[in-house]
C-alpha cells in the first residue's frame, strides 16, 4: 500500500511545478490596457494555479501562487510586497474555486466556486493595495503622482480609496473571470494529463 503513494506523490509534485512554472511565465508576460493607469498590468497568471486548484486541489492551487511568487521575488520593483500582495489575492481566488469543485465536482460548482473567488479576489485587493502595496509605491512615486494618473481617466476619482473602489476592483473581478474563461474553455483537454496527479 505504501509502495503505491509513492508515484503518486512525485506525480502530484511535478505537475503543481509544471503550473508554478507556467504561472511564472505568465507572470513576467504582464502588459498594461488602456483604461488603467499605466502602472497596473494585467497577466494570466492565476490561470494554472485555478487549473491546479480544480484538478489536484485547493492546496495545490495555494502552493502554484506561492512558488511563482518566489521565483518572481528577485525581480521584484517593491521589495516583495507586490508580490505578497499577489499571493494573498490569488490565494484568495483559487481557494474557494477549489473548495466548491472539491465538493461536488461539477461545472455549476465550479463556475459558483471561481465566482466566489474572484469577489473575495476583488473585495481582498482594495484593502491589500490601500495598507500594503500604495503605501510602498509612494517610495517611488508621489501619492499625489498615483491618484492624478487615475483623474486622467475619472477626474472624480479624487482619493486613493475612490481608485481602488471604483478601478481595481472591478479590474479584478474581470481579470478573475477572464481566467475562469480561458480555465473553461482548456480544462477538458489538459485535466486527463493532470488528473493523474490524484490518487483515484
Amino acid at each position: 500500500m505504501n509502495t503505491k503513494k509513492k508515484p503518486v506523490n512525485v506525480r502530484y509534485m511535478t505537475m503543481t511545478a509544471m503550473l508554478s512554472a507556467i504561472a511564472f511565465v505568465l507572470m513576467m508576460l504582464e502588459f498594461s490596457i488602456p483604461i488603467m493607469p499605466s502602472f497596473i498590468k494585467l497577466d494570466f497568471s492565476e490561470l494554472p494555479a485555478l487549473i491546479g486548484s480544480f484538478a489536484m486541489g485547493p492546496l495545490s492551487g495555494t502552493v502554484i501562487c506561492l512558488i511563482k511568487n518566489l521565483l518572481h521575488l528577485p525581480m521584484s520593483s517593491t521589495g516583495g510586497v507586490g508580490e505578497l500582495s499577489n499571493f494573498i489575492l490569488g490565494a484568495m481566488f483559487v481557494i474557494p474555486a477549489g473548495l466548491f469543485y472539491k465538493k461536488r465536482k461539477g461545472r455549476k460548482s465550479a463556475l459558483i466556486g471561481s465566482l466566489v473567488g474572484a469577489v473575495l479576489m476583488s473585495v481582498v485587493s482594495v484593502a491589500s493595495n490601500y495598507f500594503i502595496v500604495y503605501p510602498v509605491y509612494t517610495a517611488f512615486m508621489p501619492m499625489e503622482a498615483i491618484i492624478n494618473a487615475y483623474q486622467v481617466i475619472l477626474p472624480q476619482a479624487d482619493t486613493l480609496l475612490k481608485c481602488l473602489v471604483i478601478f481595481n476592483m472591478p479590474f479584478t473581478f474581470i481579470k478573475g473571470m477572464m481566467n475562469v474563461l480561458i480555465t473553461f474553455l482548456v480544462y477538458k483537454h489538459i485535466s486527463p494529463i493532470i488528473k493523474g496527479a490524484q490518487e483515484r
